[in-house]
C-alpha cells in the first residue's frame, strides 16, 4: 500500500477503511499510469495485449526454434565423416 494514500487518509472506522483502501487499490490496478508499464494504465495496456494477441502472427514470427545448420544442398553427401581410430 502507498505511503501517500496511507498517510494522508483519515479513518473513520474499519469499515470506512475498507472502502476506501477497496477503492484505491481499484484505482491503482485499473486507472493509474504505471512506470513499468510504460507510462500506460493497467487496463490500457492489457487492452493493447489482447489486440495483440488476437492479431495472427506472421510467418517469421512463429514460435518454433530455427535450424541452426543450413540444409545441404541437393546432391552433397550427407554421411557421416570416417573417424581414425589408434
Amino acid at each position: 500500500m502507498r505511503d501517500e494514500f496511507l498517510n494522508e487518509t483519515l479513518f473513520r472506522n474499519l469499515a470506512h477503511a475498507r472502502d476506501l483502501i477497496a477503492a484505491w487499490v481499484t484505482d491503482y490496478n485499473t486507472e493509474r499510469p504505471h512506470w513499468a508499464l510504460g507510462d500506460q494504465t493497467p487496463a490500457g495496456f492489457a487492452l493493447h495485449l489482447t489486440t495483440t494477441i488476437a492479431r495472427p502472427a506472421a510467418r517469421d514470427e512463429g514460435s518454433a526454434r530455427r535450424a541452426i545448420a543450413q540444409s545441404a544442398p541437393k546432391g552433397v553427401n550427407q554421411l557421416p565423416a570416417p573417424v581414425a581410430i589408434g
